[in-house]
């Protein structure tokens, strides 16, 4: 009996050592789940989609969710840009989502892109309804990808474009997630 109690204190933190692991193993993607998805969404497993994905990987480690989707946007100094997607996470469920947000900077011209969007630290899919702030710059000319990061507390999106169009320029502005589809930017 005395080995079992000067033992249990151990056995109790490697149990819960286990069991978190085991629980961020699940709640998690690991990078080659990520490659793939993005891979089979974009039509392309490129070399620069895996290292524009390993930046990210190494910056902020494994995401516990990803949206996909596509949107347009347009700026002549003032820029508007609206999209639609599905939140994914580990657990194979998905929800609708649609974004829209008004930017302002040195920029001018338009495009459309496909977005596959690493989602880090969202507890629940209600946490992505919100106002994300941040800062891009763009050269759009013909495909290429391109990621830029949003912050709202500690929810972190990083989300990885490609697409086409004529647009060059940087601007700050945030992007509105919400339910449901809005043409009201604000």
């Amino acid at each position: 009996m005395k080995i079992f109690c000067k033992y249990t204190p151990l056995i109790c933190l490697l149990l819960v050592f286990v069991a978190s692991t085991a629980h961020s193993g699940e709640a998690t993607f690991e990078e080659n789940e990520v490659v793939k998805a993005a891979g089979d969404f974009f039509e392309s497993t490129s070399e620069g989609l895996g290292k524009v994905i390993r930046r990210v990987f190494k910056k902020h480690g494994r995401p516990n969710a990803y949206i996909i989707g596509e949107e347009a946007s347009g700026a002549v100094g003032i820029g508007l840009r609206y999209g639609k997607g599905y939140i994914h996470t580990k657990k194979g469920k998905r929800r609708k989502v649609f974004w829209q947000g008004p930017s302002v900077g040195f920029d001018l011209g338009g495009n459309v892109s496909k977005v596959f969007t690493l989602v880090y630290h969202l507890e629940s899919k209600e946490q992505i309804f919100q106002r994300f702030p941040g800062v891009d710059g763009s050269l759009y000319v013909i495909a290429g990808f391109g990621v830029n990061y949003q912050q709202s507390g500690d929810v972190i999106l990083a989300p990885i474009r490609t697409g086409a169009g004529l647009r060059m320029g940087a601007n700050v502005g945030y992007l509105h997630y919400t339910k449901k589809k809005s043409w009201i930017p604000f």
